[in-house]
């Protein structure tokens, strides 16, 4: 490439390049809490906000059961009984005249 085709592009990629950081100066921004608005106007005016259960802390439940459960998830179940069938498709071997 010769010294002029060179300086050429390098000329006009400087004029382009301070076209660009003019543009980028003036763009919007969003910062990470917006689109929250709707949800936090929708708790300002609820009456309740809170589960009145929530303030429960015994929580029932069966101790056997949930051991019997983790072992079911543990342990493959065992595979289903296989039947002794057949099934003829087709002919029954009679003949037709």
């Amino acid at each position: 490439m010769s010294r002029n085709k060179l300086l050429l592009v390098l000329l006009g990629s400087s004029l382009l390049a301070g076209c660009a950081a003019d543009y980028l100066n003036n763009y919007d921004t969003m910062t990470l809490a917006s689109g929250d608005s709707q949800k936090a106007n929708q708790l300002l005016q609820t009456v309740d906000p809170y589960n009145p259960n929530s303030n429960n802390t015994k929580i029932e439940g069966d101790g056997a059961r949930a051991v019997g459960v983790v072992q079911r998830y543990k342990v493959p179940p065992p595979p289903p009984p296989t039947t002794n069938m057949t099934v003829n498709v087709g002919t029954s071997g009679v003949t037709t005249p």
